[in-house]
């Protein structure tokens, strides 16, 4: 027996040091069933350029082994047949024909659960939060031993404060009762770096959940438990860069593995030259070659070894922990082609998967230039579903602060929505009022509750995926310059603090009567076609009032929607409407539940968006 188990440990130490030869195998196991048979291992190890590989293991094959400049690296192409079958198998690594160790390698069964990858689409409420900033469900990873940041400070915006994925489970309720239905977090891959680690930006490991939010068990968790709860789950992802501590930024495979210039160059942050035929090729790539920050370095996605880690990792994360949709950061600033064919590689895995990437450009037609169809004669397909809709986020605003005339304000709003022929279909853009990069609504509308109270009405009435940003629910306010004032805890999301904005008792008079207004339009939309799937038919504004509706082909109560951005009431005649009011009894205020028996003459409040039912 003792002889048995001096065996038993010579050999659990050999499997040890063969795995632990290896620094990393990217990805970190994959799956059987996918609809592209061929895997890229990435391999990092000590000095092992020198080595091959040998495998045997039914339905997989060893096409090849790529030796590139830096010894510490090999990629192996594998090809997994429809017929492989889960299970562990060994990689025998050798040297001049020898072997030198074996790594157990995996691959697990895909799950089919009808409840995984449902997709985002405009029937949901999206909820926008950075875990950092939202609740401390466990406060013995607020400091994680070995980490480059070890300061835990939450009177400075720019250190870490001690949210994480727990805190976001402990408040299902309370998205519950606000009436969201999809839960958006700022990326909770791990970020070591030594500053300003908090916003999740700056990747240091992509296969790794940050430890500070938890572990990528806990977030497969989350997601499983979310989806037991109603909720869908986007996960925010980064194409275009990297944190400098990221483990392959500190030992590169090959130098053109990120965007190289002979001295730093910044990104311009001008999407136009992508776009613009008559752009200066360098104009062009100091947009998308240029480094977003000293501390982010731009990934060269020309590399084809680039291409595959980052489409490998996304499929790996989708495929994990089934969530149902992707927010792309910073999506002007990738490399077009490489991003459309990113995207077909993902449809084709994932055929109800959502997608929409970041662009937080000045126009319409710039916004269409980046999305799917080629609508806009770009000369190629991008294959992107939709986008973040910040011309109409601007406009919204333009509207609501009383800006007039022949172009302006309200009829800006207008001409906005007019130009909705530019996208293959406007419904798959997510708009917002604000969000983790920009000042919040509240303080954008100088802190006027009518205006916040119409602003939200549009925001949950228009056609699209709307989008919430934390707090705005409870009146949360700041200016973005810097941005860290726009990204405050939520209050009562730590232990030791004073009230509780989760509860009405610990929520001022007026945080909550902002609650229960976006609660109950919230709810109510949830339930109605019309406000989710309807069309969109609008009204060219008249006497500073701003008239859609929303209507649904064979279904009952369509929406009717008004906007009096004036300072004064205002008498709305109906004559105009009359296709859409006719056979109309009366109508019915969303928000307070009082008829209107006559649809005659409409007295609209000051600065007010009426939501009226049509009965």
């Amino acid at each position: 027996m003792k002889k048995l188990y001096v065996i038993f440990l010579v050999l659990l130490s050999a499997n040890t040091w063969a795995q632990s030869k290896l620094d990393h195998v990217d990805p970190l196991f994959w799956f059987t069933g996918m609809k592209n048979p061929k895997l890229q291992l990435l391999v990092h190890g000590k000095n092992i350029k020198g080595y091959t590989a040998t495998l045997n293991y039914p339905g997989v094959k060893l096409v090849e082994i790529h030796q590139v400049e830096n010894p510490n690296y090999l990629f192996i192409d594998l090809e997994i047949s429809a017929d492989a079958k889960a299970g562990k198998f060994p990689i025998s690594f050798l040297e001049k024909g020898k072997k030198k160790f074996d790594f157990s390698y995996e691959l697990k069964n895909r799950d089919a659960s009808p409840s995984r990858i449902q997709g985002v689409t405009n029937k949901d409420l999206i909820y926008l939060l950075m875990p950092d900033r939202f609740a401390n469900g466990d406060p013995s990873n607020d400091k994680v031993k070995g980490l480059a940041e070890q300061t835990l400070n939450r009177d400075s915006m720019y250190y870490r404060h001690g949210g994480d994925i727990q805190g976001v489970m402990n408040h299902f309720d309370y998205f519950k009762d606000l009436g969201v239905t999809t839960l958006w977090m700022t990326p909770e891959i791990e970020n070591d770096m030594p500053k300003a680690s908090y916003h999740g930006y700056a990747v240091t490991d992509h296969y790794q959940i940050d430890p500070r939010y938890g572990t990528n068990p806990l977030f497969k968790t989350y997601v499983e438990k979310a989806h037991a709860n109603g909720f869908k789950i986007i996960k925010d992802i980064v194409h275009n860069h990297i944190g400098t501590g990221h483990w392959i930024f500190k030992d590169m495979p090959m130098k053109d593995w990120v965007n190289q210039w002979p001295v730093f160059t910044q990104s311009s942050y001008r999407d136009e030259p992508v776009m613009d035929i008559h752009a200066a090729e360098g104009d062009r790539k100091k947009m998308l070659d240029g480094w977003f920050v000293p501390t982010m370095p731009d990934l060269n996605q020309r590399n084809p070894y680039v291409q595959n880690y980052l489409t490998q990792n996304h499929i790996w994360w989708i495929e994990y922990a089934g969530i149902d949709g992707l927010r792309l950061d910073t999506y002007p600033y990738n490399e077009p082609e490489y991003m459309a064919d990113w995207a077909q590689k993902l449809k084709a895995e994932f055929p109800h998967l959502s997608i929409f990437g970041e662009t937080l450009v000045n126009s319409v037609a710039s916004q269409a230039y980046f999305t799917q169809g080629n609508t806009v004669n770009r000369g190629f397909d991008s294959q992107l579903p939709g986008v973040t809709d910040n011309v109409l986020k601007n406009t919204i605003y333009e509207a609501l602060n009383g800006k007039s005339g022949w172009t302006d304000g309200i009829f800006r709003l207008y001409n906005i929505l007019s130009q909705d022929f530019l996208y293959q279909d406007a419904t798959r853009n997510e708009i917002f009022l604000d969000n983790h990069d920009m000042s919040r609504f509240y303080s954008m509308v100088n802190e006027d509750i009518n205006k916040y109270k119409s602003g939200i009405a549009l925001l949950l009435t228009l056609r699209g995926v709307p989008q919430l940003y934390y707090g705005t629910e409870i009146l949360m306010k700041n200016y973005s310059d810097p941005d860290g004032l726009v990204r405050s805890d939520f209050p009562g999301g730590w232990a030791g603090d004073k009230m509780s904005k989760f509860t009405a008792a610990g929520r001022t008079p007026q945080e909550n009567e902002a609650f229960n207004f976006v609660s109950k339009l919230a709810h109510y939309r949830k339930d109605s076609p019309a406000l989710t799937t309807g069309k969109l038919i609008q009204y060219v504004p008249e006497d500073g009032m701003y008239v859609y509706f929303r209507t649904t082909e064979n279904g009952p109560k369509s929406v009717m929607v008004i906007l009096n951005v004036e300072d004064k009431a205002k008498t709305l005649k109906t004559d105009r409407f009359a296709a859409q009011l006719k056979n109309t009894a009366g109508l019915t205020n969303v928000i307070t539940g009082g008829k209107l028996n006559t649809t005659k003459e409409i007295t609209v409040p000051a600065k007010t968006t009426l939501v009226l039912e049509l009965n």
